[in-house]
């Protein structure tokens, strides 16, 4: 079901009378098609299947030789993301860490942010969102583990009720052979070694 635009924007109009404002202002009168568009843009994953990028895999099982198949998990560090909290419907961003071990076939890297753009775009919460990523992955690759990692910054908390605009959040989600806490460690460690190699070359981060 798509977004419906036009009463998005009539429902912004009402808002605005709510709130106390003028709709029909200068500042506000282009507001309601603009809350519009942003929503359109923000919830475009509710009812795609997030499975759907996974579906075009690379078989690695008949390589030259036998040490062609992968025997170690496939890490793509800092995705950025951002989402809705489904709560205050404020918006949460931030990077996640993706990581499975593959059976007989890989997917291209990208397969791997578009399940997170999928899930992301729809009111959530960043516990459920790290889970949904990891399901579609092990289900549509059959990994033999996924490992998930979020690391968010959230402006329900950040700019409303306790007002802590330092906080960020952190969330795992792991299946299968990636989910023993030895494995979880393992990723982890790759995942600080990327951002130390950051702060060695000077290559910025999300809060430089």
């Amino acid at each position: 079901m798509a977004v419906d635009t036009t009463r998005i924007a009539e429902l912004t109009r009402e808002l605005l009378v709510a709130i106390g404002e003028d709709p029909d202002r200068a500042g506000l009168r282009e507001t309601p098609e603009r809350v519009a568009g942003a929503m359109a843009e923000l919830f475009a994953g509710i009812g795609q299947d997030p499975e759907e990028p996974l579906r075009r895999t690379i078989d690695v099982s008949r390589g030259p030789a036998p040490e062609t198949v992968p025997t170690g998990a496939v890490l793509v560090r800092d995705i950025t993301f951002r989402s809705v909290c489904e709560h205050h419907l404020l918006p949460f961003q931030g990077r996640a860490h993706i990581a499975y071990l593959p059976a007989d076939a890989v997917v291209g890297l990208g397969s791997l942010a578009r399940v997170l753009d999928i899930c992301s775009a729809r009111p959530q919460v960043q516990e459920r969102l790290g889970e949904q990523v990891a399901d579609a992955i092990e289900h549509a690759l059959d990994a033999r583990g996924v490992f998930v990692m979020l690391d968010a910054e959230h402006q329900c908390l950040r700019t409303r009720g306790e007002k802590r605009p330092d906080a960020s959040t952190v969330t795992v989600a792991a299946r299968g052979d990636l989910a023993t806490q030895a494995a979880r460690a393992e990723m982890a460690a790759y995942i600080i070694i990327g951002e130390q190699n950051k702060a060695t070359t000077g290559v910025k981060g999300r809060d430089a």
